[in-house]
This record gives structure tokens, C-alpha cells and sequence, in this order.
């Protein structure tokens, strides 16, 4: 937000301050960024996975506001050991390479190997890009310049990206009140329903019908026939983007944070946002050619295409994401072998790993011991 009301600041520019000066506004952020890093604390399974019980028992206590003596402490970090217990009797220590085959490990078929969450976390962000959201935030301004409708499209384009991070603080109530499933199945359908819309309404009487108004001796200027259809088209792409702020912006990350086990998570993680920056760059370079006036000359008809990909979306959704609210990593674990993703909203833990395999008093003797 902050940088679009920057670029819409310096556009009229004629000297170096109009790229300079966006660009310079980027440091301080960065700085801000780096600093904080020194104070970001490591998190309780990064200590379990070194043997520091203490420590992570310090850690787990300020990160839920609890003594780090109290009884919900010691069961919940009881069940992280019994965890990385189980995890690591299942996928050893290895070298740095087979660290990254094991996210390529386990069958295809069984909803709890780590092929099926590394694909399942690379799917999604790649289903993330193709809601077509950056073609809005990349392309808006030179797409909606070309109907000639709209006077200021730098500040529609402002506008599009208030109403996203207007949006996006929703999520953080939806996503624990409804869950990251339900909301995903609702974003995808408030998104594919808006990008018909902008589809349908353009290539009826929307941005593709449009009417040369020059004048003898003047440039040659495209003027939409019909501006309150393109009004209509700005105003249910504005609400596409409310949608998505809403659901599958932040849906998607926090589904990926919590579907991978503790041995692969880091590694996980980074392969699904790598497919998120490679489709993010997939789509920005071939979006030229599909809009251009010179190669695809889509216009409106591009929302079609964006259409048909969220409906990829919600089918994909309803078949393969797992309902992950109100569970921990490890039940995470339990909830992807005894169930499936259709039914995993219904699934309740039943058993823990401490309780299984008996931690509770192995983590009070280690933590009293260090203390001593």
C-alpha cells in the first residue's frame, strides 16, 4: 500500500527522483527487518531438535504466556519430544542432500507421506498465483489505461490495494472461527464467481467494446462505449481482491506452516514458497503476451481464463486440503494418517505421541536436572 501511494506520488516526475525515490523508501524497511531478526527467538521444536530441553522449555512458556513449570507446558512440550522421537526413528539424520530427497519420500498415495505434503504445499502456492490476483496488482494500470474509461488509473490501482490489505486483517478471525479449509473453498468460489463476471460483462459491453473518438489531424483515442459496464467490471475486480485478501492470501501460508512434519518442515516450507516466486514469475512474463495488442490481445476475455483456474482452485480445495484448525504439529501428524482431506474437519485426537511412547516424566526429569 505504502509503495503504491509512493509511485502514485513521484509519477508525474520528470527527473531521477522517480524511480530513486521508491526504491530509497525500500531501505528502511530492510533495515527494520534485519534488526529484528537479532531478537526473533528460536522456536521450541528448533531446541528439541538440538536435545536443549531447557531452553525449549523457556521458549514454548514465552510464546504462550505460561510458567514454564505449569502442567500445559510440560504437556505440550512433552508431546513435541515424543514427536521428534517418532520422526526421527521414521527418517534418521542423513547428509544435507538425502535431508532434502526425504521431502520426496513415502507414496504417492498415502495422504501422510512427505511427497504427498511436498506437492500439496508446492500445489498451493501455485494455486495461490493462478487466482490471477497478479495480473491485477502487475497489469491493472496499463489494462484499464487501454479502454480509455478510466482518467486516473494510477489511483485505481491505489484503490485496489487498500481494499487488499483492508481485507487481509479478516482472515485473522475467519481463519480460527471457520478454519483454513472452509475458508479456501469460499474464497475460491467468491473469486471464480467475480472473474466471470469481469469476463461476461467485457466481452458483452464492457473494456472490449470500445469506439475511436479522434479528430481530424488528432491522435487516434479508444473510449469504452459503455462506462458503467467498465465501472461494473472495476468494482467486482475490487471485490475479487477482497476475496482473496481474505482467504487464499494468507490461507495458503498458514496451511503450508502447518502441514509438514518436524525432520522436512524448513525444507518443506522453502519448496512451497519457491513455487510461489517461480509461478509468481510465470505469470509475469507470459501475462505480456497474453494481453498485449500485438500477440494474445485477450482484453477481457483473459478473466476467463482466471475463472477457470480459481475453479481449479475450489475443486482442488475440496479434494486435497486438510482441515488443520485448532491442531498442533503433531496432531497435524496423527489427524493426515487416520484421515483424509474431506473428513479431516470432523476429525478429533484421540491419543497423543507423549502419551504413547511416555514423555511427560522423561521431560521433567531432563528439565529439573538442568536446573540443578
Amino acid at each position: 500500500m505504502l509503495a503504491s501511494i509512493v509511485v502514485y506520488a513521484t509519477q508525474n516526475r520528470s527527473d531521477t527522483g522517480a524511480y530513486r525515490i521508491p526504491i530509497a523508501i525500500q531501505f528502511p524497511w530492510a533495515i527494520i527487518l534485519g534488526t529484528g531478526l537479532f531478537f526473533l527467538p528460536d522456536s521450541p521444536r528448533f531446541f528439541v531438535k538440538k536435545g536443549r530441553l531447557a531452553d525449549a522449555a523457556n521458549s514454548l512458556a514465552r510464546l504462550r504466556g505460561q510458567p514454564k513449570d505449569s502442567d500445559y507446558i510440560q504437556v505440550e512440550l512433552a508431546e513435541i519430544v515424543a514427536n521428534e522421537e517418532y520422526e526421527r526413528a521414521l527418517i534418521p539424520d542423513t547428509t544435507w542432500f538425502g535431508s532434502w530427497a526425504h521431502c520426496f519420500s513415502g507414496s504417492l498415495w498415502q495422504g501422510k507421506s512427505n511427497l504427498r505434503r511436498t506437492i500439496l504445499g508446492t500445489s498451493m502456492q501455485m494455486m495461490q498465483q493462478w487466482t490471477g490476483v497478479n495480473f491485477i496488482f502487475y497489469y491493472s494500470t496499463p489494462f484499464l489505461q487501454s479502454t480509455g474509461a478510466i482518467s486516473n488509473t494510477f489511483l485505481i490501482s491505489l484503490i485496489f490495494t487498500l481494499v487488499n490489505v483492508c481485507s487481509t486483517p479478516l482472515s485473522f478471525w475467519t481463519v480460527e472461527r471457520f478454519g483454513r479449509r472452509t475458508i479456501l473453498l469460499y474464497g475460491a468460489l467468491g473469486m471464480l464467481i467475480c472473474q466471470f463476471l469481469v469476463a461476461i460483462i467485457g466481452v458483452t459491453v464492457g473494456f472490449n467494446k470500445t469506439h475511436n473518438t479522434a479528430a481530424a489531424g488528432a491522435p487516434e483515442v479508444d473510449i469504452a462505449d459503455n462506462l458503467s459496464a467498465v465501472n461494473a467490471q472495476v468494482a467486482f475486480i475490487a471485490i475479487f481482491i477482497f476475496f482473496f485478501a481474505s482467504t487464499w492470501g494468507p490461507g495458503a501460508w498458514i496451511v503450508i506452516g502447518e502441514i509438514f512434519p518436524l525432520p522436512v518442515r524448513s525444507r518443506g516450507v522453502a519448496l512451497s514458497t519457491a513455487s510461489n516466486w517461480l509461478w509468481n514469475t510465470i505469470i509475469a512474463v507470459i501475462t505480456p503476451y497474453m494481453v498485449g495488442t500485438s500477440h494474445g490481445n485477450l482484453k477481457s476475455s483473459v478473466f476467463f481464463i482466471w475463472g477457470a483456474l480459481c475453479t481449479a482452485a475450489f475443486i482442488y480445495t475440496y479434494f486435497l486440503v486438510p482441515e488443520t484448525k485448532g491442531l498442533s504439529l503433531e496432531q497435524v501428524d496423527k489427524m493426515m494418517e487416520e484421515t483424509t482431506p474431506r473428513t479431516s474437519a470432523k476429525w478429533v485426537p484421540t491419543t497423543t505421541f507423549a502419551a504413547t511412547m511416555g514423555n511427560v516424566e522423561k521431560i521433567n526429569a531432563a528439565t529439573e536436572h538442568h536446573e540443578v
